[in-house]
């Protein structure tokens, strides 16, 4: 089910909105980088220490009214 993954260890997530965030809300989302490469979409990318702060952050995104898109978190290509 979780094939060996530590979910609830710090990790690295690529969370994918859309609509467009702009750098005023960085200090919301602290420690979190945006890419808008996409159209009416933003791509955060961030550290996030455990599941409960993930949960955190969702509700964030969900309190700003913003559709989710996508939640991927980013494999550790030293642990490989």
């Amino acid at each position: 089910m979780t094939e060996n993954r530590k979910y609830d260890e710090p990790g690295v997530y690529q969370i994918r909105v859309g609509g467009v965030l702009d750098d005023r809300w960085s200090d919301w989302f602290d420690g979190f980088s945006f890419d808008k490469t996409f159209i009416n979409e933003t791509m955060l990318t961030g550290p996030v220490s455990d599941q409960a702060a993930l949960h955190g952050i969702l509700n964030k995104i969900r309190d700003l009214g913003l559709p989710l898109i996508s939640v991927e978190r980013m494999e550790d290509e030293s642990k490989s």
